[in-house]
């Protein structure tokens, strides 16, 4: 059951408190590879008590906001919004139309349709609608959007893990009427405990969930550590080569299995098996967690390991 609710619990990446119920093991000696979050985070700066202690004021707002402005190239004619995390953004886009038809080409994050479907939308994978969501680079196959692409009123671009191919991103047409573009802060950054997300789009757009989400919707830590992490554009330019490397580490062990590459993108990797579940039973015994997906018996996406962790795959593989 969700909190609050008596609904199944929708399909994701983490759960390893479930996994250790299942296959044992303490919570430290657990690898988590089913989700597709950095396993080398930002390094946290020090904060000052005050971060703490007081509300979040105007100027670390600002701070925030033009960081994430200079580090993904808003265009003039667009605003920028932040949010507890990106999930809280995709939960409101739908009341900001009148429930009607909705596109979400599937395989594809699973919160979208379902925070239409519960906005009273009619959800489909194809054809004419009203709405229309791109996951930019799609999670789990990788999959990049074109702008001719768009083609509703409403049209949800996710770039939660375009971060890592900035030059790819369709932010540009965040300035078009209808047009929300969406960041996570967790994935690229490694920090997807702080709850940090951003919605780009013009401000007529944006008024309504800046509303929802009330005056102070992003704690000062993360507004604070969100603000230095956007400027490290050093940091950046090496994170994407160290991932890139590591991306095709992990190909090239796993493939070396006898899996074939499905997809993904350089935080996370989609690969074809013969038993899915037979794969991560046996990872899961080395208290490796990993995804599979309840659509396919063939699939298994994995997230790059840390640094310590590469020989304890190898050994499980």
């Amino acid at each position: 059951m969700q909190p609050g609710g008596d609904a199944a619990p929708r399909d994701h990446g983490g759960g390893v408190d479930a996994a250790m119920a299942r296959f044992g093991g303490p919570r430290d000696q657990w690898i988590d590879l089913s989700t597709g979050i950095n396993p080398v985070p930002y390094p946290l700066p020090d904060l000052p008590a005050r971060d703490w202690a007081a509300l979040p004021d105007m100027a670390a707002q600002q701070a925030l906001l033009q960081a994430a402005r200079a580090t993904w190239q808003v265009p003039a004619g667009a605003d920028v919004l932040a949010a507890p995390g990106a999930s809280a953004l995709i939960a409101r886009i739908p009341t900001l139309a009148a429930p009607g038809r909705v596109r979400i080409a599937q395989p594809t994050y699973n919160e979208h349709a379902a925070a239409f479907a519960a906005a009273g939308w009619d959800v489909s994978p194809d054809g004419p609608a009203d709405a229309q969501v791109m996951v930019h680079p799609n999670n789990p196959d990788g999959r990049l959007w074109q702008a001719e692409d768009a083609t509703a009123d409403l049209l949800v671009i996710d770039e939660s893990f375009c971060d890592i191919c900035p030059e790819r991103s369709l932010v540009a047409l965040a300035e078009r009427p209808g047009v929300v573009v969406l960041k996570s802060f967790g994935k690229f950054w490694g920090l997807a405990g702080l709850r940090l997300g951003f919605a780009i789009a013009r401000p007529e757009t944006l008024a309504p969930l800046a509303t929802a989400l009330g005056p102070w919707p992003v704690s000062g830590p993360a507004l604070r550590i969100g603000a230095a992490a956007l400027a490290d554009n050093a940091w950046a330019t090496r994170t994407r080569t160290r991932l890139t490397k590591d991306a095709a580490r992990l190909d090239a062990l796993v493939t070396g299995r006898g899996a074939t590459l499905a997809g993904g993108t350089d935080l996370f990797r989609l690969y074809r098996v013969d038993d899915a579940a037979a794969w991560q039973r046996r990872l899961a015994d080395r208290w490796i967690w990993s995804r599979i997906f309840p659509y396919s018996s063939t699939l298994l996406r994995l997230g790059l390991p840390p640094a310590e962790g590469w020989s304890r795959l190898e050994q499980a593989l």
